[in-house]
């Protein structure tokens, strides 16, 4: 029997939440659980679009900036007189045109992904400050924000993530996707619609980050320009430690989950045990970097094998 990466995230999540049973007993209870799940629904969706990104050998770190800017542009817009949901729906189309525009620089110039993104992350933050002027938008009805606690962000992230599942497991794009990332030029001489992907890739990166705008202002009461801070490290940690291959060509939607599932309960048992919120930027920089390493080692061990096998 093969062990997979997804027996060790689920046994990575049992060894945690024992440890935290004995240290913390009451931040087992199904109550607690069930309070602190509502945390983590905005990063499970932006990180179902960075898996297929990823896959393709590419990255998208843009994405919190993409959230404070759909969020500030809602804000604005009901500030202004406009129904709430009217206003979410303009915001999320804001964040279409943020992904497309990505999507255009990274397909149309060959730009590295890395470097595009590195640029509208800036460019993107400093329009959400600029038109905001740095101020909280506040005030929202009662019935919007109401969206955060029911199933609304569950529902959204499920069906994110079943297309995703479906997408990559029966559908021609999601071959397309994973002969992207295992070579790019091998697939363009073989018709791939290379950029054509690429495009429709950081496109749904920010339909994701639009929606994931609405549900933390509905959240948190607020839309403000430094909304979405660090979420892309996040992001990326939840898309490697499910075993995707940040060279591109391999990644689960199972995988994804499980990663998600112990940065959350990594997450909020450190800001619950400690009360320093501060310590998980560094917990979830441990996180990637031991990622990576166990990826390496991985590889070396694989090398001999395959030599073995070819001779």
């Amino acid at each position: 029997m093969k062990w997979t990466r997804e027996a060790t995230l689920a046994l990575a999540i049992a060894m945690l939440l024992g440890f935290a049973y004995f240290v913390e007993p009451r931040f087992t209870t199904i109550r607690a659980q069930a309070l602190l799940a509502g945390h983590s629904w905005e990063l499970a969706i932006v990180a179902v679009p960075m898996l297929l990104i990823i896959m393709t050998a590419g990255i998208d770190l843009s994405i919190g900036a993409m959230v404070a800017l759909c969020a500030v542009a809602t804000g604005l817009l009901f500030e202004r007189g406009m129904n709430i949901y009217l206003s979410s729906l303009c915001g999320i189309i804001v964040g279409i045109l943020a992904g497309a525009t990505n999507g255009i620089f990274v397909s149309r110039t060959r730009v590295h992904p890395l470097l595009v993104t590195l640029a509208t992350m800036s460019l993107f933050r400093g329009i959400a400050e600029g038109i905001s002027l740095a101020r909280p938008l506040s005030g929202y009805p009662e019935s919007f924000l109401a969206i955060s606690t029911g199933a609304i962000p569950f529902i959204a992230f499920a069906v994110l993530a079943a297309g995703a599942f479906f997408v990559l497991g029966r559908m021609r794009f999601g071959r397309w996707i994973v002969a992207i990332g295992m070579e790019e030029n091998v697939s363009r001489y073989s018709k791939i619609p290379v950029d054509r992907v690429k495009f429709w890739l950081y496109s749904f990166s920010g339909l994701s980050c639009g929606i994931a705008a609405i549900l933390l202002i509905a959240r948190n009461n607020t839309a403000k320009a430094d909304l979405g801070m660090g979420m892309e490290l996040e992001a990326i940690t939840a898309v490697v430690l499910g075993g995707a291959s940040i060279h591109g060509g391999r990644g689960r939607v199972l995988g994804l989950i499980l990663g998600l599932v112990l940065i959350h309960e990594t997450r909020e048992f450190v800001s619950w045990h400690w009360k320093q919120s501060e310590l998980n930027l560094i917990v979830i920089g441990s996180l990637l970097i031991l990622t990576v390493v166990f990826d390496q080692l991985i590889a070396i061990r694989r090398k001999p094998v395959l030599a073995q096998n070819g001779n």
